[in-house]
């Protein structure tokens, strides 16, 4: 534990303002006015940017895409009137264990039932979205307040944590108290612990495996939170046991090694899916087993032979009965196989790799048309595989729901383990905010962001904010004029045939992104032909300040429905 402040009297603002910085905080995301002499002396004693931005919920997202991409928790705050939608962008960090530390100002006990004016009790709202949900009323308890904070966020599977100060715009920190500002750097970052496995429940694991001929690893993105890829495929490797991934652990495994075989689910590569549902054993590790992930409990199918590996023991055999399990963290459990396993048993998998081999084949085989495509309006599909050879061996990829997950999801490969890959996990909106926090917190990697115009239109005024802050991320519209996930079900509604008036319901006037970008100080680029689609994103890239590129698809292209 780190003492930087001595035991004295001082201002709660001090001590808000040294602690964060002591924990490594380089970016706040907030709407003011909240903690105002925080700020002052952020300002003062620190070098913590205080990124104003034009939403509550941008702000939550701002700083679940700084978390996801260093491991360090994000910070968001907002006064008592913006908390409620401060909670509603933690939502997305909750699902996706990010840990966001977010603090709102309170209701003041004196005043309290007297219609303050904005006074709600709005504490209730953020107990679904945070694994620790608390009030600091005294200013002396800010010190093991915020390191309570810290230490539930990155503890365990992270998550979000949420602290509200007394006064609607937390007045608290201008009172003084005598305090310490102590910090426990180990909390700083994701995983602070790595519970080591029993020893005995590996070995069962590990025996379950070698014996298996079509074993599959499903891997999650507890993986991605513990660093665990170079251990995962070190063990697919040594095994030749084939990796399918969710959404949140793509980046596990890079798309081209040939074990890989794609994102399984719902947005998923259907190759993934095909293998899963082969398999005559599957291994879980670091992924909830979700109606994502299996969509819904189809792939694979309840009763086919299950391993899991996971941190929190309530995951485990939550949705799939269980041939074995193992509590710890991922690369601990991972590790400790490695070193045990048995290379030889590898030999009785060699048609199950021929088999993955010839999926994956089939897979782009039938869809290389699409990935290929010189059609005009452009193939979302083209856009994709575009990014799979363009975007740098370093480069942070950030990824909307919806569409643009079922795009990306399927149809996107990583190259290098050296890239990264985070995706909404289920708002639309997000990708473009959390890329503004993703590069705040790595200023040096490329971030590219993939988003549509229907998830792009949510959060739009924050153009404004990355150029006033001059955090250059690379937006990617897919710009199709509207919201065309929706388009299979309003045709259902309509009784399966697509009339004027349903379409009315998932489209939007024409618009050109590029231009509107400029117009906020953005590098704005549009795109009308899939060859300058290369060369629009390294414009991009060398812009030196943010940029969006417009890409302008096709609306009838809808993105293949996952395969059961």
């Amino acid at each position: 534990m780190t003492n930087i402040g001595h035991n004295t009297k001082r201002m709660g603002a001090e001590v808000v303002a040294e602690m964060l910085a002591g924990y490594g905080v380089t970016h706040v995301f907030m709407v003011p006015a909240v903690l105002r002499r925080s700020f002052v002396e952020m300002e003062r004693r620190t070098k913590i940017a205080r990124v104003h931005c034009h939403g509550e919920k941008s702000a939550a997202y701002m700083a679940d895409g700084y978390a996801r991409a260093s491991g360090k928790p994000g910070i968001c705050m907002a006064q008592v009137i913006g908390a409620l939608n401060l909670a509603a962008g933690l939502r997305d960090a909750h699902l996706a264990h990010s840990p966001v530390i977010a603090m709102t100002g309170g209701r003041d006990p004196k005043t309290k039932f007297r219609k303050v004016y904005q006074e709600i009790d709005d504490v209730p709202a953020f107990e679904p979205v945070t694994k620790f949900n608390a009030t600091v009323d005294e200013v002396a308890r800010i010190p093991d307040m915020l390191r309570q904070a810290f230490r539930v966020a990155t503890s365990g599977a992270p998550g979000p944590v949420h602290l509200q100060f007394r006064g609607n715009e937390g007045q608290l920190d201008l009172e003084e108290a005598e305090m310490e500002a102590l910090v426990e750097a180990q909390f700083a970052h994701v995983p602070p612990f790595r519970p080591e496995p029993e020893a005995a429940h590996v070995k069962a694991a590990l025996e379950l495996l070698q014996k298996a001929e079509r074993p599959i690893f499903v891997a999650g993105g507890g993986v991605r939170a513990s660093g665990a890829g170079r251990e995962l495929v070190a063990l697919a490797e040594a095994l030749q046991i084939p990796v399918a991934t969710s959404l949140n652990g793509k980046d596990c495994i890079p798309g081209t090694h040939p074990l890989s075989i794609g994102v399984v689910g719902s947005y998923s590569r259907e190759s993934a899916n095909r293998a899963v549902n082969r398999a005559d054993l599957v291994c879980f590790i670091g992924t909830e087993t979700g109606g994502m992930t299996t969509h819904f409990w189809a792939v694979p199918k309840i009763g086919t032979p299950a391993i899991q590996i996971d941190i929190q023991p309530e995951s485990l055999g939550r949705n799939y009965p269980l041939e074995a399990s193992v509590l710890g963290d991922a690369k601990a459990v991972l590790s400790a196989m490695i070193k045990q396993a048995d290379k030889t048993s590898a030999k009785k998998r060699e048609l199950w790799v021929k088999e993955i081999s010839a999926l994956r084949a089939e897979w782009y085989a039938k869809y290389k048309g699409d990935l290929e495509s010189d059609a005009v309006p452009i193939h979302p599909a083209r856009l994709c595989h575009e990014l799979s050879q363009h975007v740098p061996d370093d480069g942070i990829v950030l990824v909307d729901t919806g569409h643009a997950g079922m795009w990306m999801g399927g149809m996107y490969d990583l190259r290098k383990p050296t890239q990264s890959y985070m995706r909404s996990a289920g708002h639309l909106g997000w990708a473009f905010p959390a890329g503004i926090g993703a590069k705040a917190a790595c200023p040096d990697r490329p971030v590219v962001v993939f988003t549509g115009d229907a998830g792009f239109w949510y959060h739009i005024a924050e153009v404004e904010t990355a150029v006033r802050w001059k955090i250059n991320s690379v937006t990617i519209v897919n710009n199709n004029g509207g919201g065309n996930q929706s388009k299979r079900g309003f045709d259902r509604a309509y009784g399966g045939e697509p009339t004027a008036k349903s379409r009315e319901l998932w489209t939007y006037n024409p618009m050109n992104f590029a231009k509107l970008a400029e117009d906020m100080g953005a590098l704005g680029i549009r795109v009308e032909r899939a060859s300058d689609i290369a060369p629009a994103l390294a414009r991009a890239l060398a812009a030196n300040r943010p940029a969006v590129i417009d890409v302008v698809s096709d609306i009838e292209a809808l993105a293949p429905t996952a395969v059961a």
